[in-house]
């Protein structure tokens, strides 16, 4: 059954977001009947890459309230406390994060961690160190939602380029109700996402864990602040 999982994950169709790209590396080959062998093989090469970069599969959360999902599929790379990115307006004490680095042979299409409303989307401009390090949170281009829980509770979900990333792309928008597992966008070509949990709510994973976007659990709300703010 895992086989078969993981066979359907790597046949999984395209993101829309790799439609151009792999448009262009079909008619690349199709110019290589014309141009030489060369350009048939590069185009191959290079259509083949982007249908498994692009992969959009299916995913399940589990059935259970009170949870925070993984954001992106890739390894844990930071667990630690951070003030979230301040364009978003929140709380600015440290919370815990954790940073999630996307190599390109993960799959790239950004989840939902848990039911709420994004409150705030705020994108800023910056350089393209490697996702990998823990400064790219603070340096790199990066994309920034804010999403308030049904009880009140805030989390943070932010979306950063990588060395080679040029392209954030963000599907929601403010005032939108999301449910946890949901696509919210995708990042192009290695990167890095982070989450920035509730005040008060521990992680439940540690560095070099490897996540399953909208799937792994990252963390349980604390029930107590739950209640206090139905």
């Amino acid at each position: 059954m895992a086989i078969t999982d993981d066979i359907r994950g790597v046949l999984a169709p395209p993101h829309p977001a790799g439609r151009p790209f792999i448009m262009a590396g079909m008619i690349a080959l199709l110019l290589g009947f014309a141009f030489g062998a060369w350009l048939i093989w590069l185009g191959l090469i290079f259509t083949l890459f982007c249908l498994y970069f692009f992969r959009d599969p299916e995913r399940h959360p589990p059935p259970r309230a009170n949870l925070l999902l993984a954001p992106a599929d890739g390894r844990v790379v930071a667990v630690r406390p951070a003030a979230p990115p301040p364009e978003l307006g929140l709380t600015t004490g440290p919370r815990w994060k954790v940073s999630i680095f996307l190599s390109v042979l993960n799959v790239h299409v950004n989840r939902v961690p848990a039911d709420g409303v994004i409150t705030r989307i705020a994108y800023r401009h910056g350089a393209f160190v490697s996702a990998g390090q823990d400064k790219a949170s603070e340096a790199n281009e990066r994309n920034a939602l804010a999403i308030r829980l049904p009880d009140g509770q805030e989390i943070a979900v932010v979306q950063i380029a990588g060395l080679i990333a040029r392209r954030i792309l963000c599907s929601v928008r403010e005032g939108d109700p999301v449910t946890a597992g949901d696509r919210f966008g995708i990042i192009r070509f290695g990167s890095r996402t982070d989450l920035y949990l509730p005040e008060g709510v521990r992680p439940l994973v540690t560095e070099g864990q490897t996540m399953i976007g909208g799937e792994t659990v990252i963390a349980e709300l604390r029930q107590d602040i739950a209640d206090r703010n139905a």
